[in-house]
């Protein structure tokens, strides 16, 4: 959406048209239920995290500052909406029930864009595993490749603190992933020695 449009549908949201803001929420869905589904590492609390926070971006419409980029204050109202159900979450240690929401239109399912090979399973789990202030600054440079100025407006950080979150993620990242691989390789070592010895 150009920013001009932007901002003429966020005054006219101001005002009250609905329709205005439903152009908003098209404009900035996809982004925004991408960024909630690797934020909580699954559809069914991205799909809470996305209603949460479109409400609060309606109800704090009166707040917003004109200079700003709507999307940058949406996707850090999503960031803090997704903290906070991935907190509680951990908090009343729930199980974690993943499901996979189909729907025949992908297009409302941004990750359906995602190839096997752009989001591997053992990514998705290392991500999964990061703290949220972590995972929430390496989904928004290596997923939507924001310089870490816009991270930092995003996150209310400076731009050297998304650097270094960047840098302590990534490495808690490769780590996982790293242990993953080798559990694996164990595993197939085992079970081919079961196969071969067992008589």
């Amino acid at each position: 959406m150009p920013t001009e449009q932007a901002r003429a549908d966020v005054d006219a949201a101001r005002a009250g048209d609905e329709a205005a803001f439903a152009r908003l929420v098209d404009a900035t869905y996809a982004d925004v239920f991408l960024l909630a589904a690797r934020l909580t590492g699954n559809h069914h609390d991205a799909f809470d995290v996305v209603q949460d926070a479109y409400l609060r971006a309606y109800r704090g419409l009166i707040d917003f500052r004109s200079e700003a980029r709507f999307s940058t204050w949406l996707h850090r109202i999503t960031v803090n909406c997704a903290n906070t159900l991935v907190t509680r979450r951990n908090r009343y240690q729930c199980d974690q029930i993943e499901e996979d929401v189909e729907d025949a239109n992908c297009d409302h399912h941004p990750e359906c864009h995602f190839t096997d090979a752009e989001f591997s399973t053992e990514l998705r789990d290392a991500l999964e595993g990061l703290p949220p202030h972590l995972r929430a600054v390496v989904v928004l440079r290596d997923i939507f490749d924001l310089p870490h100025s816009e991270i930092g407006n995003q996150l209310g950080i400076s731009a050297t603190a998304a650097k270094v979150r960047l840098h302590r993620g990534r490495k808690r990242l490769r780590a996982a992933i790293e242990t993953s691989q080798t559990a694996v390789d164990y595993g197939t070592t085992d079970d081919a020695f079961e196969a071969r010895y067992a008589m």
